[in-house]
């Protein structure tokens, strides 16, 4: 039933926006739409006041980095229609020198949005009116959601509890695989655990 009303949603957003929509499909029961780049603000603006769709709420905006392709980025933008009970998802692709046009103008929330997407993958918004790092240090190098950031030779930044001042310390980040041992709590294990040997000494 909800499959059926997305592709509904879907073909009315292809009719009425063909400039914009390069395709769109529904796969487990979500709309999505790849959109061209430089159409984004029109076509986000289009949903909002479409009364078939009034997408009115910007739920997140994100980045997924697929290095093999030339077009190396998708940004995505989630966006829900309280009006209408319905979601849809937006993809739009670039190269990694590409820029995107912000859509702060149509969703002012896309300003934080915007910054986490340029700080964790290095994607450039026009427009926007303070596109500085968010999440990162000072003086940061790199991308660390990219899929070529490295896991060695950067360093983090804490608050020390023992010192009582901020430290500076080396990351490095373990990539290999780990161990598990998926047993379930309530049946316990099936060997001795560091600590049971202070039971036998009470």
């Amino acid at each position: 039933m909800m499959s059926q009303a997305l592709k509904e949603l879907g073909a009315h957003i292809e009719a009425k926006r063909p400039d914009c929509v390069l395709g769109w499909d529904v796969t487990y029961d979500e709309l999505n739409v790849d959109v061209a780049p430089s159409n984004i603000v029109a076509f986000v603006e289009f949903l909002k006041n479409d009364p078939t769709c009034k997408f009115s709420s910007l739920v997140d905006i994100a980045g997924v980095d697929y290095p093999e392709r030339p077009k190396r980025f998708d940004v995505v933008y989630h966006l829900l229609s309280m009006y209408q009970n319905q979601r849809i998802r937006l993809r739009v692709s670039i190269r990694e020198d590409d820029i995107v046009p912000s859509i702060i103008s149509v969703h002012p929330s896309a300003n934080w949005f915007e910054r986490e997407t340029f700080d964790m993958y290095g994607i450039l918004f026009s427009g926007h009116p303070d596109l500085r790092r968010l999440l990162t240090d000072y003086g940061f190098r790199g991308h660390p959601l990219r899929k070529d950031f490295p896991t060695t030779g950067y360093t983090e930044v804490r608050y020390d509890e023992v010192e009582k001042r901020v430290v500076y310390e080396p990351v490095s980040l373990v990539a290999e695989y780990r161990q598990f041992d998926f047993m379930s709590p309530w049946e316990g294990a099936e060997y001795i655990l560091p600590g049971d040997e202070k039971e036998g000494a009470k």
